[in-house]
């Protein structure tokens, strides 16, 4: 590889590193991924620091250590959301080195601008919208567009401007189903027959 360093695939999050389910990484496996969607290595949800309900329970992070130690890692490179980096800053408590990438369609990590992912899923929401347009026009229905975003509104944010809803919820600033309502009303009452409604 570059500049003399290798680089170990571990699968499936930190599963991988506690059963040692790693691979090595060069250009022949790395061949034709690039059009891929998600992750070619698996992810998990694997929580190494939950607490252990039992004695014979395995010490998680330790073993984790101990196969980092074993593999000889100069760094752990952890790509994800707030588990995952969450999860990362514990293990680096632990003398782990480690490089944390914020990578979320949610958009939520304290710290950064714009994460990976979030930009397709904007993308893919406003197109989805959009196409709702004449739809609901057509049929005088009110549409409410649900996406992803966890606490965040982003998503929401961001799809629901640029495809033109009529209403945005954002969880961040709650809302009153009565406004809701009335502007829906009003909206019927000006002669526009339909309406958009983005929720996160």
């Amino acid at each position: 590889m570059h500049y003399g360093m290798e680089a170990i695939g571990i699968h499936n999050g930190f599963s991988g590193l506690i059963n040692k389910d790693v691979e090595q990484l060069d250009e022949r496996s790395l061949s034709g991924i690039l059009n891929l969607g998600g992750t070619i290595l698996g992810t998990s949800r694997e929580k190494p620091f939950r607490k252990m309900l039992a004695e014979s329970d395995t010490d998680k992070p330790q073993l984790i250590k101990q196969y980092y130690d074993e593999l000889e890692l100069d760094c752990l490179v952890c790509i994800g959301g707030n588990g995952t980096q969450k999860t990362a800053s514990m293990l680096s408590s632990l003398g782990l080195n480690i490089v944390g990438i914020p990578k979320t369609i949610d958009n939520d990590i304290w710290g950064t601008d714009i994460t990976f992912g979030f930009d397709t899923a904007v993308n893919i929401a406003t197109e989805a919208i959009d196409r709702l347009h004449s739809t609901a026009n057509s049929h005088r229905r009110v549409m409410v567009v649900e996406v992803m975003g966890h606490h965040a509104g982003w998503i929401a944010l961001f799809a629901g401007m640029a495809g033109g809803a009529d209403i945005i919820l954002l969880p961040e600033l709650g809302y009153n189903l009565n406004t809701i309502n009335e502007t829906i009303l009003e909206r019927a009452r000006l002669g526009k027959p339909y309406s958009i409604v983005v929720v996160a």
